[in-house]
């Protein structure tokens, strides 16, 4: 769970301390002076640099690589023409008989299907060549602009100008951005929001048909994607950024310093270009991340003298509640009396007090229920607040068993992070633990555990490795259930051996990327050589990120229980 960093008017001196006197804005630096362009040979086949470049395309297959992902669609999509990507008769058709449109040069297509990258999926009639078009929908015929042409793997990137007839499915005014089919934030600000919620769903079921190797009949039927209260607001953190000063190059920072002479750009990147967009305003963001925006992009109006490269800013919302029975005189500002840049909500028992936090390094604090979470500004933390009070209630539900005769106490976190879930479902748990190999996550998680109440009887943080997690557990294992929640490529191998090793009863698996989850789960259900093997209860998307092609899966798994059989081998207990 679509990650960023941190900017304020103190926090950047750590990272680039002798820009400017003043503490520096500076977080990451950008380069981005337009795409970068193929070489091809003459024949039209690609030349030594792009040949390297598909060698590391092909390294990228197994993480679940956008790259991949839209490769595997694309050629279930030219299967559902008749054509087959590796035939005789498809590179024939490709070499000889069909003139692709120049680079530069415009045409029309018909868009078909939606890919798991959000990108329409287009062809031209007679062609079985595939056009990757954004900011489509199936149904769209669309004017294009040819980028550039991938032969060997039928397709075609190309930028989107203009609809010609729209689908069924699209209605632009719906559209809530300006900067939409511009920025590459957002790819379905033009479609109803059940309409996406559904496509979501099939991006879950076409990750498991075509990551996890399973047969269709080990795969339980995706469940309906579970939406987010607001599909627009939502976002807790963004983070617009801008490029150097023209002639900056990051090989040349010790050289001659270039200065801006007005402000830049500030924003967020093109679609498909290398160049940051100006964008003033991102109706995704909460109030206060927006109010943020306004504040910082009015600050760099006077000090963008002070920047001689480019930066990332981050807008973090940070929350002050104030319950409303308080008797202790702590009242909040009434709303004509709002500090600038400050947002107010009201719910049934509290008032918060919302404002936009630039220093990475500063504390924020975040509720879910009952819960408080503290953590610096810069950390990463679920960018949308308003999904996890269902989300969290929704894994504390499905999280133990049906009542059996061997209950779960005991829960392991892997990848804990800053302590979510050890701490939402430490009233299921006998005693918890949770891991993560970053050592301020502990700390984060430690300090979010005592704001709840919870003690080391309770539960407890570990920094170390995930990967030597197994190693000293203490738990038994048809007591335990281990919560997954890894980085967007998933469990490394040596994990998922030592998690079959130990062998819990249960494992939820959350993951930010549907695609290596699938690929994930199909090795704890196949089994091969030592350890347990699992079987899939249930999936589920969650829509964290309305408007754009994003969702996160949760998979529920159970162990199979296996008995010896009378020549030596195992067999799943009926």
């Amino acid at each position: 769970m679509t990650s960023t960093p941190n900017a304020v008017p103190a926090a950047a001196a750590t990272v680039a301390s002798a820009e400017h006197s003043r503490p520096s804005h500076l977080v990451q630096a950008q380069n981005g002076q337009g795409r970068p362009k193929r070489q091809h040979n003459a024949d039209g086949s690609n030349s030594k640099p792009w040949k390297q470049k598909k060698t590391k395309r092909e390294k990228n297959i197994t993480e679940g690589s956008s790259e991949e992902v839209l490769r595997r669609d694309i050629e279930a999509l030219l299967a559902s023409k008749g054509f087959s990507p590796d035939s005789e008769e498809t590179s024939r058709t490709t070499q000889e008989s069909e003139l692709l449109p120049e680079q530069g040069t415009e045409t029309e297509v018909e868009v078909l299907e939606l890919s798991s990258t959000g990108d329409g999926l287009a062809m031209r009639s007679g062609s079985n060549q595939v056009y990757v078009v954004p900011f489509t929908v199936p149904g769209d015929i669309a004017k294009v602009k040819v980028f550039r042409h991938i032969p060997r793997e039928h397709q075609t990137v190309a930028d989107f100008i203009s609809i010609v007839k729209p689908s069924p499915l699209r209605d632009d005014a719906r559209i809530q951005c300006k900067y939409f089919s511009s920025c590459g934030g957002c790819q379905f600000q033009m479609l109803d929001y059940a309409e996406q919620l559904k496509l979501k769903k099939r991006v879950l079921d076409k990750a498991y048909r075509n990551f996890s190797n399973l047969p269709a009949e080990l795969v339980p039927a995706i469940q309906d994607t579970i939406g987010s209260p607001l599909q627009y607001g939502y976002r807790t953190k963004l983070t617009p950024h801008f490029d150097g000063p023209p002639g900056f190059r990051p090989s040349k920072r010790k050289a001659t310093k270039v200065s801006f002479e007005s402000c830049p750009d500030i924003g967020f990147m093109q679609k498909g270009k290398r160049r940051v967009l100006d964008i003033e305003d991102c109706p995704i963001g909460t109030s206060a991340v927006r109010l943020g925006m306004t504040r910082e992009r009015e600050r760099m109006q006077s000090e963008f003298q002070n920047y001689h490269r480019g930066a990332t800013i981050l807008l973090r919302e940070n929350t002050h509640r104030y319950p409303k029975d308080s008797q202790d005189g702590d009242q909040p500002p009434k709303e004509d009396a709002l500090p600038p840049y400050t947002a107010r909500t009201e719910g049934d028992d509290f008032i918060d007090i919302k404002t936009c936090e630039t220093d990475s390094k500063a504390t924020t604090t975040e509720f879910i229920g009952s819960h408080t979470f503290t953590n610096p500004a810069g950390s990463f933390f679920q960018n949308n607040n308003s999904i996890l009070p269902k989300f969290t209630a929704y894994v504390r539900e499905h999280i133990l068993p049906p009542p059996s005769n061997s209950p779960i106490r005991y829960l392991i976190d892997a990848y804990s992070g800053s302590g979510l879930f050890t701490i939402t479902l430490s009233s299921v748990f006998q005693h918890s633990t949770g891991i993560d190999i970053a050592a301020d996550s502990i700390a984060s998680a430690r300090n979010n555990a005592s704001l709840n109440g919870l003690g080391e009887d309770r539960c407890k943080f570990i920094a170390a490795d995930a990967g030597e997690l197994f190693k000293s557990v203490t738990y038994p294992a048809d007591e335990t259930v281990v919560v997954l929640d890894p980085p967007r490529k998933g469990c490394d191998a040596d994990f998922l051996g030592q998690l079959r090793t130990f062998g819990p009863k249960r494992i939820l698996y959350v993951s930010c990327n549907v695609h290596t989850q699938a690929r994930d789960v199909g090795v704890l259900v196949r089994g091969e050589g030592d350890g347990a093997r699992y079987d899939i209860e249930s999936l589920v998307g969650f829509d964290f990120f309305p408007q754009t092609g994003h969702v996160e899966g949760v998979a529920i798994l159970n162990r199979c229980e296996q008995r010896a059989t009378e020549n030596g081998d195992t067999e799943k207990d009926p």
